[in-house]
């Protein structure tokens, strides 16, 4: 099978899926700067309305760094972040984001979590987020009476409460075990699906970026290394070849730019950490 890597262009799956509530995002050479240290280097990125997008690379490549541009939290040294045309000043209504740690409040119970900054009539649509992520009957619990799997599910309610036009997930599942962290990407693709906003999500674990992403790309100290595309139906099976070639061609180019691959890449774990 012939795997290439390919540059950004809308494709017929996710046109089928662009919908109002979905972002486009475009980066034009941006580059940011902490003091001497340049983080990223005049990067050039699109991505489409209603894609799913990974962005995986190893430590200190910059992903985290352009995850805070595109949430505006941070704002580029040079070059321009647009979310719909318009250029990233501040933090939008339209994005939210959602981090490894989920962030709940210990002295909230999961209801009075997911409504937070919330006015009006707005329990209903907080139980309907939690319903979304399968904990509707658990809203007058705490966080403490939760697993980690459950949390994130919470903090995913709190993300999705609001209707974004485009989800930022900051390698919200890397702290879970095995067998929760398939059951969220399962829950988060599902919802994705049905729900047709943008994603861009951040992780080491390459195995993850393929089993989710529309297309992967690579960041290579600050810069795009590769950028391709993946053609599988959904779901996807990780026992398939073309699920191994695609994760075997993003891992070989991580080993080219590494003298030596660490012991987690030689015994076939495929994880960027």
């Amino acid at each position: 099978m012939n795997l290439t890597i390919q540059k950004s262009s809308v494709v017929r799956n996710v046109a089928a899926r662009t919908a109002p509530q979905s972002s486009a995002i475009e980066l034009r050479s941006a580059t940011k700067r902490f003091g001497e240290k340049t983080v990223l280097h005049a990067l050039d990125l699109a991505v489409q309305p209603g894609e799913f997008l990974a962005i995986v690379g190893r430590s200190g490549c910059g992903k985290s760094t352009l995850l805070r541009l595109l949430a505006g939290l941070d704002d580029a040294t040079a070059g321009e972040v647009t979310i719909d045309n318009g250029r990233v000043r501040g933090v939008s209504q339209g994005t939210r984001i959602m981090f490894q740690e989920h962030r709940l409040l210990p002295w909230r119970t999961l209801l009075q979590n997911v409504g937070l900054g919330m006015h009006g009539e707005w329990q209903p649509i907080a139980r309907k987020a939690l319903e979304q992520v399968g904990l509707g009957e658990r809203g007058d619990d705490w966080p403490s009476m939760l697993s980690g799997g459950q949390r994130q599910r919470v903090a995913l309610a709190r993300a999705l409460v609001h209707d974004p036009r485009l989800l930022l997930l900051d390698e919200p599942l890397g702290a879970l075990d095995a067998l929760t962290r398939i059951e969220m990407q399962n829950l988060i693709e599902g919802l994705w699906q049905k729900k047709g906003f943008t994603v861009v999500l951040i992780t080491h674990d390459v195995d993850e970026a393929i089993a989710l992403a529309d297309r992967v790309v690579l960041l290579e100290g600050g810069r795009v290394g590769m950028d391709i595309r993946v053609n599988m139906s959904r779901p996807r099976h990780r026992s398939s070849t073309t699920f191994g070639e695609l994760t075997e061609q993003v891992l070989n180019r991580v080993l080219q730019r590494t003298e030596e691959p660490s012991r987690s890449m030689r015994n076939g774990v495929s994880s960027l950490k």
